[in-house]
């Protein structure tokens, strides 16, 4: 009771916001202990459990600051003893918007962590804008964990109600004297807890990665200050160049350019520096159809034959009548990113994807670009609402004619909370792709799954269960490859097969996670390309989702002017090759076995990746500078080819009937 009489004494009009301050660091604390004991052998592995907690308190300061800041520099106003009444109304309401958040945030860490093993963070603020279909999916596949958050979120936002509330009657506001005099000093405790350091630039979450494990690293950190740190960096995340340094114009070109498949183009287009005469290699007297199915959250964790768990028996079978990639890497973890990668051939950035960004809405390159201006029917397919992630905009924006989403499927036989099953997606599909052949006209058709995704939802009697119960990741990518499967044992005996090349590939894995600052094994998808004409082969050397485009483009026949700088596999199938990797803010570079990793404002690392134990081994000796700026440009190429809208539909195309 002394204490608190003290507490009262010294902080005056400040009371109830010392006491928001306390109850910030204690939820927070307590918070951050369960997750740790919850995670103890990967925080054990990493770091000292003390220093943690420690550098814990310190991020919960930068937190509880950044709620201080705007009452305290309205405090030598509103503070004054003549409107003490409504000061203490609005120091509650602010204090209870404060833990109320902070709680509703910091509840959902758990689950977050249990989807992409890091504490929410941008990836958070993207789904909170589809609340349809976020609410769709909690009810269907975790009303109990729904159900237990609810009722912790609203009993802890009731116990800080009653601690608020009783420190709002319990304060004894200044005299104005004391306010005015207090006030310089307050100010400054704020300025400090919220910079966080003496150093040149302000703590952020960048300074509390302090070991090679990324949740480790976000567990020092809250979810409220991780949002709200991602919310702040959303008008920044754009430039590449502001989170990993940058380098000439013209060196970085040079250097995102050198590469094998590359050294016979031809870039001479000052406004469009990648635009080059992409020839094929494969001569056609009639251009194949293309199809492309971008498999939901399919990476080489559920394939045997890539090391992971057998539960994709169709795509096995069908690896051995196609080009079988061996070594394929997805550029991100997001389906956006997968589509910006497949579609466009865009590398990756720690932004947005294109697929989301305003500048890349209309005249960004897409492969449509290529085959609409040669005369081809182009489509989306995707069996949920496609304006989610901002698909539908991204897609008519850059010449796909039609989008068919779970609107145009009436007949549906199994909706869930993603939409249709993968099922009546592909029946909408091949019913489509008939229409398409029968018109005449060469099309290119984007397929786009989702049954493979949280909650696992698929129609019943179609797979016996790997394991139980029905709704898990393993049932689901069993159901997704058996559906697949049906669709290319269909098409098959469809007349436009003969003349149609059909890409399948993941867009990324269905969980990234891991202890190493990216982990790439986790990368590691399925492609493979069948149809037509193709003789079976596997390719072993490293390849990127960015270089199918340029390969498809090939084999279905076509040259054309590109800014794509992905690898043309049937020009170059044997060199070490590369693949690009964005990992929240890290991104690697991998050079056949040759890791280089830049991280913001740190030191580039640099490692070995062995693909047959799919382990990184990190190297204690400092990258080379070449290596250093190779994967700088690498990173620094997209970014600036979005900036200057340099990514842009070729101005001189090719039509069906004649080559460039």
């Amino acid at each position: 009771m002394q204490l608190d009489y003290a507490i009262r004494k010294w902080t005056g009009s400040y009371y109830p916001l010392v006491m928001m301050l306390l109850s910030l660091l204690v939820l927070m604390s307590l918070s951050r202990l369960l997750l740790i004991s919850w995670q103890w052998q990967r925080v054990t592995d990493a770091t000292s459990v003390w220093f943690l907690m420690g550098q814990g308190v310190r991020a919960d300061l930068i937190l509880g600051g950044l709620w201080l800041a705007i009452p305290v520099l309205l405090a030598p106003v509103w503070g004054l003893q003549r409107f003490s009444r409504s000061w203490l109304i609005f120091c509650y309401l602010w204090a209870m918007l404060a833990v109320s958040l902070s709680i509703f945030v910091e509840l959902a860490s758990p689950q977050f962590i249990l989807e992409y093993d890091v504490r929410p963070n941008r990836l958070y603020i993207e789904y909170l804008k589809y609340p349809k279909e976020v609410l769709s999916m909690l009810w269907q596949g975790y009303l109990l964990v729904v159900a237990l958050a609810v009722t912790a979120t609203a009993t802890l936002i009731y116990l800080m109600h009653r601690v608020i509330q009783r420190a709002c009657r319990r304060t004894q506001p200044f005299n104005n004297i004391n306010l005015w005099l207090s006030w310089p000093l307050v100010v400054i405790l704020v300025f400090a807890a919220i910079r966080s350091t003496t150093d040149h630039r302000p703590a952020n979450p960048a300074m509390f990665s302090t070991t090679g494990d990324p949740l480790v690293n976000s567990l020092m950190i809250s979810s409220p200050y991780s949002v709200l740190h991602a919310l702040y960096t959303l008008q920044y995340e754009s430039a590449s160049s502001d989170i990993y340094g940058s380098m000439p114009e013209s060196a970085m070109l040079a250097a995102a350019l050198d590469w094998p498949w590359l050294m016979s183009s031809d870039f001479d287009s000052p406004e469009r520096p990648t635009m080059h005469y992409h020839k094929t290699s494969v001569p056609r007297a009639k251009p194949l159809n293309l199809v492309i199915v971008l498999e939901e959250s399919l990476g080489a964790t559920y394939v045997e034959s890539l090391g992971g768990l057998p539960v994709t028996p169709q795509l096995e079978a069908l690896s051995h009548e196609g080009w079988w990639f061996e070594q394929m890497f997805a550029t991100g973890t997001r389906s956006v990113r997968g589509i910006e990668a497949v579609v466009s051939g865009f590398m990756p950035t720690p932004a947005q994807s294109v697929v989301k960004l305003s500048l890349a809405q209309q005249n960004f390159y897409t492969l449509a670009s290529t085959l609409k201006a040669q005369g081809y029917h182009t489509s989306f397919v995707y069996g949920g609402e496609a304006h989610f992630d901002n698909m539908r905009s991204f897609f008519t924006g850059n010449d796909f004619d039609e989008v068919i989403d779970l609107n145009d499927m009436p007949d549906a036989e199994f909706v869930g909370s993603w939409g249709a099953s993968d099922e009546d997606l592909f029946n909408a599909t091949e019913q489509h792709l008939l229409e398409q052949h029968n018109s005449g006209t060469p099309f290119f058709s984007f397929v786009f799954t989702s049954s493979n995704h949280t909650p696992f939802e698929y129609p019943d009697d179609r797979i016996k269960h790997v394991d139980e119960p029905a709704a898990t990741v393993n049932n689901a990518v069993k159901y997704a490859d058996f559906a697949l499967g049906q669709f290319i044992e269909h098409a098959k005996q469809q007349p436009y097969w003969e003349n149609t090349l059909v890409l399948i590939v993941a867009d990324h894995d269905s969980r990234v996670f891991g202890n190493e600052l990216v982990p790439i094994s986790k990368f590691h998808i399925p492609a493979l390309i069948i149809g037509a004409d193709m003789t079976p082969k596997h390719i072993n050397s490293v390849a990127s989702q960015i270089d199918l485009a340029p390969t498809l483009l090939s084999l279905m026949g076509i040259s054309a002017q590109t800014p794509m700088t992905g690898r043309d596999f049937t020009h170059d199938d044997h060199s070490p090759g590369r693949a690009v990797m964005q990992y929240d803010q890290n991104f690697a570079l991998l050079e056949g076995n040759q890791v280089t990793i830049l991280r913001p404002e740190q030191q580039a690392v640099s490692g070995t990746y062995d693909p047959q134990s799919k382990t990184l081994l990190l190297s204690n000796e400092e990258p080379s500078s070449a290596h250093v700026q190779r994967a700088l440009a690498q990173v620094l190429l997209p970014s600036w080819l979005y900036q200057q809208q340099a990514y842009q539909v070729p101005e001189v195309t090719c039509n069906v009937d004649t080559l460039c």
